[in-house]
């Protein structure tokens, strides 16, 4: 049976994803993210591939050079859950241990060289060792970039380049697709004959004609076996569109098709990790028996009782050779692999699909949050732009003020120059017991005569801001406070390209112009028409009559407060932590028209958090975080108050020189969302500020973790707890053990603005 090539699909496939990786731009970490996960799949292709090389070497090197590539591309997509040292180590180190094998192969071609005469040695009558050329380029130009690599990360350590990284990416991947389309193959009509040659009966013709008889049966019921999985995609996609709030709209269509997507991936890794091999294992530990039975059914039985067991032991044994025949068959075509793989592990699939809330915090295990991901890489790219036009389209159609009036809201009966209070909450549309824990408490404080309005500081509904979400996650968890609302979104709000925030929370002639900017930004390549946007924004004002909650008086994602005294400012820094020039521009004359007053900014994301400074210092974008908080300081903003992080932390910002002498900064993202445990887990040695306090604190979290977390969590507990979940971060890993039940340690502020004090 000769190895034939084909032309494979797999091959092409890596070409491509060499390409994309680099190409890929990599300014931000989610770039770095698309590239790892470019190494992921790439690494899962070539290993597949080794299960079809004809070549026993072949298939050894597929597989040592795709785990690698998994690897590798492990740590580039968790480098930011990673520490950045763990990053730095694992990713040059493992460039470095590449460098090594190839070395040891080098050592391995010297002490091998061969014997040749060469034309001088000739005339001598003697000889010289010379190396192989082929064997040569075969380890030494590997050998000498891998080195390379690993010394560049490991030498610029934090420093290094992410063009580097998609560098190499690409030329491994490359180098994956070379060694692909090189290596000879089997195909799916070979199963029968290597699972026989397996056995050593590849030479007789009655198991040739039961193996070949078994491949056409497994060939005629690929029908049926699409049938069933086409039936079984659907149910769940019903079950996730119903369960997700199914509307029809690119976001509402998408969301559930990204869900069936998990649960296939979730149903392959079950084949390939869990059933496969269990039953594989099985059966080379039984195999000596099963060759034993085979010579035994393959003789002349005498006797009724004989021919009843060789009849026995024959459909064990053809059961057999049907998985094996099986096995191969998926092996040898990724089409059968991808139906087999379907077959065998929906059903499970479906199981924790209907069951996921006890597997652990549902961002991670519910496929029906996956989507959130696609979403933010989306947003990211077109958030800036998208806010731009719509500030530019309001600006131009609506009276919107200037300085201290520009994009200003004025709640009802606040004073001039007295005092008042306002609630600050952040993060807070979980939907669930987690932001219902906080309503008395909300409801209680947003009742006292000082209060006259609440601002939301971020992520006002989970997982995508889609107005079917709305209902549940902010009116019904907000009925009963009776002041006014506002809003500036969180990353998760612009998912949707801000349309159930806009409907919400802008006056409705606004919140109409932006959606159409919107649209025209897009240059109408969306499924939102005029009547969507009409049906949107007449569902919010019908959800808020009902409810009886204030909304609808902004004009932008951002807005200002303004008395004589006293500023709040709140700006929208979008998904990527920056604004558009539009809203610089807003934010520069608001706080002109704030000078000599105390001045109190809130944003989407914190600068300080988890100990740590969130903006780069070394940026130098105009509209970026870090130019952002010069600006704030440089007008002498007094607090800074941000979401995103989900609890209570505080920082004080001590300044050397000029005013203010210290900047207050509060992250208060406690008002719903599940709690970011590894502040409080993994608090460092060395904060970005000597003054800081954070809530809730790490005996409360342990205290929690330890009576909540099951039995077979325990040791993921033990790593988090005991090693710091090296080589990643608590704050990842901690998600695990934030289980949705009491304590909760939810939070929001009051803010008591006192010109009489």
């Amino acid at each position: 049976m000769p190895p034939r090539r084909h032309v494979r699909g797999v091959g092409i496939v890596l070409f491509l994803l060499a390409a994309l990786a680099l190409i890929t731009p990599l300014a931000s970490e989610s770039a770095m993210g698309r590239v790892g996960m470019f190494l992921l799949i790439a690494g899962l292709l070539e290993v597949y591939d080794g299960f079809r090389r004809a070549r026993d070497a072949d298939a050894r090197a597929a597989w040592y050079n795709g785990a690698s590539t998994l690897l590798i591309g492990v740590v580039v997509l968790n480098s930011t859950t990673l520490v950045a040292e763990a990053f730095v180590l694992l990713l040059g180190g493992w460039f470095l241990l590449d460098a090594l094998r190839y070395g040891w192969r080098g050592l391995a071609a010297l002490r091998d060289r061969r014997r040749v005469r060469l034309p001088r040695a000739e005339s001598r009558g003697g000889t010289r060792r010379a190396l192989d050329p082929v064997a040569l380029r075969a380890w030494l130009p590997p050998l000498l970039g891998n080195l390379a690599v690993a010394l560049g990360i490991l030498v610029l350590r934090e420093r290094v380049l992410a063009l580097t990284i998609a560098i190499t990416a690409s030329l491994r991947i490359l180098g994956s697709a070379w060694n692909v389309l090189a290596s000879p193959v089997l195909a799916a009509s070979d199963a029968g004959d290597t699972a026989l040659i397996d056995l050593g009966m590849g030479d007789r013709p009655e198991m040739l004609t039961m193996a070949n008889r078994i491949e056409e049966e497994e060939v005629a019921r690929g029908p049926f076996d699409r049938e069933w999985i086409v039936g079984f995609t659907a149910t769940l996609f019903a079950l996730h569109a119903g369960r997700m709030g199914f509307d029809a709209t690119l976001l509402g269509t998408i969301s559930p098709a990204v869900a069936v997507m998990g649960d296939w991936l979730i149903a392959l890794l079950i084949a390939a990790f869990i059933v496969a091999p269990s039953r594989i294992a099985f059966r080379k530990a039984t195999r000596p028996l099963e060759r034993y039975a085979w010579s035994l059914s393959l003789g002349a039985p005498s006797g009724w009782l004989a021919r009843l067991a060789q009849r026995g032991a024959r459909f064990w044994l053809e059961a057999r050779l049907r998985f094996a025949i099986r096995v191969r068959q998926a092996r040898y075509s990724p089409r059968a692999a991808l139906r087999r793989g379907l077959r065998i592990g929906l059903p499970a699939a479906a199981v924790i699909a209907a069951t996921v809330p006890v597997w652990g915090m549902s961002w991670y295990f519910d496929t029906e949050n996956w989507a959130a991901g696609i979403w933010n890489s989306w947003a990211e790219a077109r958030t800036d732009t998208w806010r731009e036009a719509m500030v530019r389209s309001v600006t131009a159609s609506h009276p919107v003020g200037t300085g201290a009036a520009a994009f200003a809201v004025v709640p009802e009966g606040l004073p001039a120059a007295g005092d008042f209070s306002f609630i600050v909450i952040g993060d807070t549309g979980e939907g669930d017991a987690s932001q219902h824990v906080l309503r008395d408490s909300l409801l209680q404080a947003a009742g006292q005569p000082d209060v006259r309005f609440v601002v939301l500081s971020s992520d006002v509904v989970y997982p995508t801001g889609a107005m079917r979400n709305y209902e549940a996650n902010f009116w019904l968890p907000f009925k009963g406070v009776r002041v006014p609302v506002y809003a500036i979104p969180g990353n998760h709000d612009w998912y949707d390209a801000l349309e159930g925030f806009a409907a919400t929370f802008l006056e409705p002639s606004a919140a109409r112009v932006a959606m159409r900017a919107r649209i025209e930004a897009d240059e109408r390549i969306t499924s939102t028409t005029d009547g969507d946007i009409e049906a949107l924004i007449a569902r919010a004002r019908r959800l808020g009559r009902e409810y009886g909650v204030v909304v609808g008086r902004q004009r932008a994602p951002f807005f200002q407060v303004q008395t004589d005294r006293f500023a709040l400012i709140a700006v929208d820094t979008g998904v990527a932590r920056r604004v558009d020039e539009a809203q610089w521009a807003w934010l520069q004359s608001a706080l002109e028209a704030a000078r000599g007053k105390f001045i109190m900014a809130v944003l989407g994301h914190p600068f300080y958090a988890g100990g740590a400074y969130l903006a780069d210092s070394r940026d130098d974008d105009p509209t970026g975080f870090a130019a952002i908080h010069a600006l704030l300081r440089a007008h002498g903003a007094s607090i800074v108050m941000a979401g995103d992080t989900h609890d209570l932390e505080y920082y004080a910002e001590r300044s050397a020189q000029g005013a203010p002498p210290v900047m207050h900064h509060w992250v208060n993202g406690g008002g719903g969302a599940y709690l970011s445990f590894g502040t409080a887990l993994a608090w460092p040695t060395h904060p970005a500020t000597t003054t800081w306090a954070h809530y809730p604190r790490y005996d409360d979290v342990y205290a929690k973790i330890e009576s909540s977390t099951p039995w077979w969590r325990r040791p993921a507990w033990w790593w988090t707890r005991d090693l710091g979940a090296w080589p990643f971060t608590a704050e990842w890993l901690s998600a695990l053990f934030d289980s949705n039940e009491a304590p909760f340690f939810q939070s929001f502020v009051e803010v008591r603005a006192e010109p009489s004090a």
